[in-house]
């Protein structure tokens, strides 16, 4: 057995020791070799560094995110897919902002939570924007709240105003999860449970969980969902969003105009659609900036020089045209305009570019209270005024947009929309072309 063992092992040399030149001048070029095992080693840790998960907020994951990690990924999934590729547009402004300020930067899943990072978002409760803030902390923050300009729908003033806010509550609580807690239901009550449940203690983060049973229901779930949405955002492809298609970056160009300057002006001398200049504007909640104030007006990146050489004469001529029904006459500055059903005097006042009180000087003090739908009302400012807000005007629904958002941007009823567009129900998609005026 062992001669024969023997007799193979050296037939198999010799057959070996024959090959050799010749595989030696096949292979030479294409010899294989085992790379060192420390070799790879580093190089797969080098491979998991960058493919690392990192978190700078401390990373929870108990039953109530689990629940929430469900929710996001399942019943809400097209709208978590929005509000990911949605970061792609805000998030790098965001993030930017909190490395500036030294804080954790997956406080922008806070934003996430509170509006799926839009600008236009609107609650039940008032609060508006990307960062959601009632007029009253908004103002307090220093944002403008007014009835031409409100700066909480500004994604980079309200995000400013947002992180001073968030800044002052880390400083009370010593915890992010307490200071986004009392984002959502006020830094008193949380205050005032931390004294009833945890003795006034502060300064950690699993206090909250301390307290969450005894928090409103919406701010128990608040931290959790936030971490949720951290958690997703962070590996979307492990939960399902593999092909998102991000939003370009913000850019954007700033020019400075005079007061009362409508945006569809500035559209022109841009070059640019309309609905581009108030997606970047949309601060300016009557589509033009604020009266008897210079005001500067973002318009898209690379249109600045196109800008400079149309506006000038724009303007003028705009200067002009206004101008001119004052030295034509009374009988010509006025025009009339039917009221259409959902109509008031003060849809009509914005629709033409000017106030109530001058509307019902022209209409003999006309009651607001008494107008009817198909009645005459004699609109004051001239014809160049009337042919400009005559004009049909048209919106592009974006991702995430109602009627009810839309009509109150453009100061219309529902109604009015579903009438000018034959809608029957509620139902509108994105990139659909919604006509917005009469």
């Amino acid at each position: 057995m062992k001669a024969r063992y023997t007799k193979r092992v050296l037939i198999g040399a010799a057959l070996l020791t024959a090959s050799l030149p010749a595989a030696w001048t096949v292979n030479r070029a294409r010899s294989v070799v085992e790379p060192a095992p420390m070799e790879g080693i580093l190089e797969a840790e080098a491979v998991d560094e960058v493919n690392a998960v990192v978190w700078d907020l401390p990373v929870t994951r108990n039953e109530s995110v689990e629940w929430w990690i469900e929710f996001l990924e399942g019943r809400n999934r097209d709208k978590t897919q929005v509000w990911l590729e949605r970061e792609g547009r805000y998030g790098p402004m965001i993030r930017a902002e909190l490395r500036r300020r030294g804080m954790p930067e997956d406080l922008i899943y806070l934003a996430f939570i509170e509006s799926g990072l839009s600008p236009k978002a609107y609650s039940r409760a008032a609060a508006s924007g990307m960062w959601q803030f009632i007029a009253e902390t908004g103002r307090r923050y220093g944002l403008e709240v007014s009835s031409e300009v409100d700066e909480r729908r500004d994604p980079i003033k309200s995000t400013s105003a947002a992180l001073d806010y968030l800044q002052d509550l880390y400083g009370r609580f010593g915890s992010w999860y307490l200071a986004a807690a009392a984002y959502n239901t006020g830094e008193n009550r949380v205050e005032r449970i931390l004294r009833e449940r945890a003795g006034g203690a502060k300064g950690a983060d699993s206090l909250f969980w301390t307290i969450a049973p005894h928090l409103p229901r919406e701010t128990r779930d608040y931290v959790p969902l936030m971490l949720a949405a951290a958690h997703i955002a962070k590996e979307p492809a492990k939960y399902g969003f593999a092909e998102l298609n991000h939003q370009d970056p913000l850019e954007f160009d700033v020019v400075w105009v005079p007061g009362a300057s409508d945006l569809s002006m500035i559209a022109r001398a841009s070059g640019v659609e309309l609905s581009e200049v108030e997606e970047l504007n949309t601060h300016l909640t009557a589509s033009r900036t604020p009266a008897n104030r210079g005001w500067s007006v973002r318009i898209p990146a690379g249109t600045r020089l196109a800008f400079d050489d149309a506006f000038p004469e724009l303007y003028r001529a705009s200067r002009l045209a206004a101008a001119q029904p004052a030295a034509s006459g009374a009988g010509s500055a006025a025009r009339s305009h039917r009221v259409a059903r959902g109509e008031t005097l003060s849809h009509i006042a914005k629709r033409y570019g000017i106030t109530v009180s001058a509307l019902r000087s022209a209409n003999n003090g006309l009651d607001p209270r008494r107008v009817q739908v198909g009645q005459a009302v004699r609109v004051p400012g001239g014809s160049a005024v009337a042919s400009a807000a005559s004009a049909s005007r048209y919106h592009k629904v974006s991702r995430g947009e109602n009627l009810t958002v839309i009509a109150k941007r453009y100061g219309v009823s529902i109604r009015q929309i579903r009438a000018w567009n034959s809608i029957n129900g509620s139902r509108i998609l994105p990139g659909q072309r919604l006509r917005v005026s009469a």
